[in-house]
């Protein structure tokens, strides 16, 4: 394919999402940006989930993990189900009871400040560098496919990448956000159903046999029950899937918010119901393809693996124009699905929980301070990925740097999970050091717990990691309010 094609093609879609921004940023304010007035319709929001949780990352990895994991990845998918209902049923409640715009200013009303501003600094520290990573990963795979043989440096690919962004959110935020989540998630689709197509038929695989020649290949297992010990272990799978799901969705800005654009309670549970059925069907889909991608590498001779796979197979131009234009596309829009909604969640965490601009500054200059914190955040994230290429470079350093990020939902599981299910109150001043403290630890257990324990946490280390931070809640708790003098039990449900 073509470069000039290929820029073409990234050219329509971004003026596609511009235009979106047009009519969507029409008499926009703050409470645009922040909570799209809250008329967001439910089913638009529950589509352009689908998109915003997949990722750049998923969209390239998912295909490439079913040769050396087979469908093990479902068990976790089987226990964001569980998740999910949580969020409905006990999280969403909670914060629409609340009329948060941040969610977390729960923490304040629970705990104090110091919970408060610490919760959202972990937050915005695990987004920044998880965001910068997957746009970082995204953002590597154009520049060799397209911007090196233009002479485009890689530095300017991420600010122009970037810019187009801001261009589109800056107006309206999480408003513009909700439509164009849509059309990317149609993109992400549309690209893994022509992608089966494809290879499905280059192997001779007719439509009616496709489900059949999948459930029978030696890479569908998906249950492993025999050995407890391992990373791929069901329950340990499982119920790694229930509490990524509850932290990294219901205790994360940046996929809450979509949420809380809905016009009342009753339709965000709805559109989290109908979103988890699709969405397990969609990781269906992709890890299909996985089979039918691997297959095809096996019998051309290909020696392309894991994140290297799809892109390879896609672009080569042995299966015709038509899988190329529409893996561009659908990685395109998998990374900036992810991007776009992560700056604008940045935006409002910091604006909201840090600056405090709805109490510190008049109507008249809080839109102000908006646009500026929305310019620094983009800055923000440029710094990081440019420092990803040509700082760091090692990719083994890059990769652990985004599971260190995912370290930082450990204190906010903790955090919420004592302040949902007690009554008791902490030395809020104290809990940063127990924040700090619980993920050096979960590190520390994990990285050694197969030589002491003759076991792998895997996914298991949010868990350790939230667990580590509730009991040290505990071991700073006090039996009553120091500001009020009585126990803060509207908040919580014990």
């Amino acid at each position: 394919m073509q470069p000039s094609f290929i820029l073409l093609l990234i050219a329509g879609y971004f003026a596609t999402l511009i235009l979106i921004s047009y009519f969507t940023g029409r008499n926009s304010d703050n409470n645009t940006f922040f909570k799209a007035n809250r008329q967001s319709p439910w089913y638009v929001v529950a589509f352009g989930m689908i998109g915003a949780s997949l990722s750049g990352v998923t969209f390239i990895s998912v295909p490439g993990w079913v040769e050396a994991s087979q469908f093990s990845y479902m068990q976790v998918v089987l226990g964001y189900v569980v998740g999910y209902a949580v969020i409905g049923l006990v999280l969403l409640p909670l914060y629409y009871r609340m009329n948060l715009t941040s969610i977390y200013t729960y923490l304040e009303g629970r705990f104090g400040t110091y919970s408060y501003k610490t919760g959202a600094s972990f937050f915005l520290l695990s987004r920044i560098v998880g965001s910068s990573f997957r746009l970082f990963l995204v953002a590597n795979v154009l520049q060799i496919i397209l911007f090196d043989s233009l002479g485009i440096p890689f530095w300017a690919t991420v600010v122009m990448t970037i810019l187009l962004i801001w261009l589109y959110t800056f107006r309206s935020g999480i408003k513009t956000i909700v439509y164009t989540d849509t059309l990317q998630t149609l993109c992400m689709l549309i690209a893994v159903g022509v992608s089966i197509y494809y290879v499905s038929e280059d192997l001779g695989i007719q439509g009616g046999d496709l489900i059949s020649h999948i459930s029978n290949s030696e890479m569908s297992k998906m249950f492993f029950f025999d050995d407890i010990k391992s990373a791929d272990y069901f329950w340990k799978q499982f119920i790694s899937g229930a509490f990524i799901t509850i932290v990294m969705t219901g205790l994360d800005q940046d996929m809450m918010q979509k949420n809380l654009t809905c016009r009342n309670l009753g339709e965000a549970q709805k559109n989290m119901f109908w979103f988890t059925i699709v969405l397990v069907f969609v990781n269906l889909f992709f890890m299909a393809l996985g089979v039918l991608l691997t297959e095809y590498a096996r019998a051309n001779g290909i020696e392309a693996s894991k994140d290297d796979l799809f892109p390879v197979i896609a672009t080569s131009g042995e299966l015709g124009v038509g899988i190329a234009v529409f893996f561009i596309l659908g990685l395109i829009a998998a990374a900036y699905s992810s991007a776009d909604s992560a700056l604008t969640a940045l935006t409002t965490s910091f604006s909201i929980d840090i600056l405090d601009i709805e109490k510190r500054y008049d109507p008249k200059k809080q839109e102000t301070v908006r646009k500026m914190i929305h310019i620094g955040v983009s800055v923000v994230i440029i710094l990081v990925i440019i420092a990803f290429k040509y700082i760091i470079k090692d990719e083994s350093v890059i990769a652990k740097l985004f599971v260190f990020a995912g370290y930082t939902y450990g204190p906010l599981l903790g955090l919420y999970s004592f302040g949902l299910f007690t009554n008791m109150q902490v030395r809020d001043k104290l809990v940063p050091v127990i924040a700090i403290l619980s993920p050096i630890f979960t590190y520390i257990i994990s990285v050694n717990s197969l030589k002491w324990f003759g076991f792998e946490f895997g996914f298991f280390v949010l868990i350790l990691n939230g667990l580590l931070t509730f009991l040290g809640l505990v071991l700073l708790r006090r039996k009553k309010d120091e500001r009020t003098g009585d126990v803060d039990l509207d908040t919580s449900f014990s």
